[in-house]
């Protein structure tokens, strides 16, 4: 086999086939690690950490803790992410090789349907797997070029003061939750008219008034039209109900969404199907054209959400299907995701209206936790809780939750999801007390 890409999509499904005696290359054009631990997830938490440290002491302030003077030495906390990132590719490519897996470097094409081109020297496999990842999704308005990527933004040397964030989604939320912490004045420009499509609308909204007390400006139903460089930045020309503004920024981030990064790859020689949403591929992820390719994550038009976890149980499933010849299709049920935004803001399952669309008699468990003793302990005023109930069943069809630290307690709802419990099994666990996860049987 021959895995194109080297993230955990493809380092997963390599270790697999090559624990099981295959013969096994796997090819990268960018440093081996992917995605999420160089330019995505890991990083991003790490600078979150900085950011965290400082929200955390303002919302003591009268409460016994003295901020004065705390702020964030961006090039300290920088050289903290890179204390994590930069062992990364070696350690990578240490423990595949360690494993009997043939690492190269390269931009690889395909040149028929069992061949892969890289720097000019042609390999055959029986089988491929395409784990390339993603890339920023193309704009194209006038002066697109001047725009930064999620990669650039999680390695500048020094912190611009007025960044504008391109798109309403994971990524401009979460930067600009640690720019503002960070001294910064961010703005979030989003076509639509409502961002984080993704979560409940309800606590979205919380999350977006939290987000302008900590000094984020979110600008709605805009467009951009054009951006120019200037003397002291650039300027951004806006479309908003009709009527041009023109702001300056000093940095404009690309926040506006990824596509499959697959147009390099000489697809259509392999006779592979795809498009902007992936390789064409049946539920057990094997490519509906070419039976000799596989593809895992990003690069698969899957139902699975573009998530790391997800990317690294398709590429297990895939390889698995690989060395047994069989067509397991994977699990999606009960896949948590959350925006690590400050409080962060997590979900599992279903929206209330897909809920409602699907015959659902939903029992609708809101609670405001921003008083609750977890929140008031530490000082947060915005927290709150929705949890979807199957009335039928009592089981859980979707969670939805904004506060500290409930990017850990959806895994419970996660869990009970994915082992069909009930909310009155839920409810007899017995958690350690005081802790947020004591707060679980309170929102059931």
């Amino acid at each position: 086999m021959i895995v194109i890409g080297a993230g955990m999509a493809g380092v997963s499904a390599a270790n697999k086939c090559a624990s099981k005696g295959w013969n096994v290359a796997i090819v990268d054009a960018l440093p081996y690690g992917g995605t999420c631990a160089l330019r995505g997830c890991d990083p991003k938490k790490i600078l979150r950490r900085g950011a965290e440290i400082i929200d955390s002491a303002r919302l003591m302030r009268g409460k016994g803790v003295d901020e004065g003077g705390l702020s964030i030495n961006w090039a300290d906390l920088m050289k903290h992410k890179h204390g994590f990132t930069d062992p990364v590719p070696q350690n990578t490519e240490d423990s595949l090789t360690g494993n009997g897996i043939d690492t190269l470097h390269g931009v690889a094409r395909f040149t028929d349907k069992n061949s892969i081109e890289i720097s000019g020297t042609r390999y055959e496999a029986t089988h491929f797997m395409i784990a390339t990842g993603a890339r920023p999704r193309p704009l194209d308005f006038p002066g697109h070029q001047h725009l930064v990527d999620s990669t650039d933004f999680l390695d500048l040397e020094v912190l611009p003061s007025r960044i504008l964030f391109v798109g309403g989604g994971f990524i401009s939320f979460e930067f600009a939750h640690i720019s503002a912490r960070a001294g910064s004045a961010p703005t979030i420009l989003d076509r639509g008219a409502r961002p984080l499509k993704g979560f409940d609308p309800d606590l979205v909204e919380l999350l977006i008034t939290r987000g302008t007390e900590a000094g984020i400006e979110l600008q709605r139903s805009t467009t951009i039209t054009g951006i120019e460089k200037s003397e002291s930045g650039y300027q951004v020309s806006v479309e908003r109900s009709g009527q041009i503004e023109t702001l300056e920024f000093d940095l404009v981030v690309h926040g506006a969404g990824r596509t499959p990064e697959l147009a390099g790859l000489g697809l259509d020689a392999a006779g592979v199907e795809w498009d902007e949403r992936g390789v064409h591929v049946a539920p057990h992820l094997q490519s509906t054209t070419n039976p000799a390719v596989y593809a895992a994550g990003d690069s698969a038009n899957s139902p699975g959400m573009p998530l790391t976890p997800v990317a690294v149980f398709e590429g297990k499933v895939a390889a698995s299907n690989m060395l047994k010849a069989t067509t397991t299709v994977p699990a999606y049920a009960g896949v948590p995701t959350a925006v690590f935004t400050i409080p962060e803001l997590a979900r599992v399952g279903m929206l209330e209206q897909e809920a409602k669309d699907q015959g659902i008699e939903v029992d609708v468990r809101y609670s405001d936790t921003s008083g609750w003793y977890s929140n008031y302990r530490i000082g947060e005023t915005t927290a709150a809780a929705k949890i979807l109930i199957d009335r039928a069943s009592d089981r859980i069809v979707g969670a939805h939750l904004l506060g500290p630290e409930y990017g850990e307690l959806i895994n419970f709802l996660a869990l009970a999801m994915k082992l069909d419990l009930t909310t009155r099994q839920l409810k007899s666990m017995t958690a350690a007390y005081p802790t947020v996860g004591s707060d679980l049987g309170s929102m059931l």
